[in-house]
């Protein structure tokens, strides 16, 4: 047993985040948009401690694009949540994805090791829907 409840894994998935502004692409599937934040973070929801992290978001873009300052807003609402490196991971992913509705996304997190054991989590969304 480890001690880990349901209300431990669900943390933070029904959190209300700030909203996620896009812009219209000029250049629908033409091109390939990288952002990296590699001051991420955001706490554990059972030890109360906090988690690092890079998070590099890679998508192809269809018909919008993600506004930078509103996506900063958005990420900085993670820094006091208790969730789960996994649950970060697959809602950013999900809320970007449901914001632009991009032709590709991943969300890749590369959180600091903690007692000796490095966790990468990633994420993707495949092409939009027509």
């Amino acid at each position: 047993m480890t001690g880990y409840t349901d209300a431990h894994a669900a943390s933070g998935l029904s959190e209300v985040f700030p909203p996620l502004d896009t812009w219209p692409s000029q250049f629908p599937d033409s091109y390939e948009v990288k952002i990296t934040i590699p001051e991420f973070t955001s706490i554990c929801p059972k030890t109360g401690l906090p988690d690092f992290a890079v998070l590099e978001i890679t998508y192809v873009p269809d018909e919008r694009c993600v506004e930078l300052k509103s996506l900063k807003e958005y990420l900085l609402a993670y820094r006091n949540l208790g969730i789960f490196n996994e649950n970060v991971v697959n809602r950013v992913a999900a809320d970007l994805a449901a914001a632009m509705a991009p032709r590709r996304l991943t969300v890749r997190g590369v959180f600091t090791p903690r007692g000796g054991i490095q966790t990468t989590v990633e994420a993707s969304r495949p092409a939009a829907s027509r």
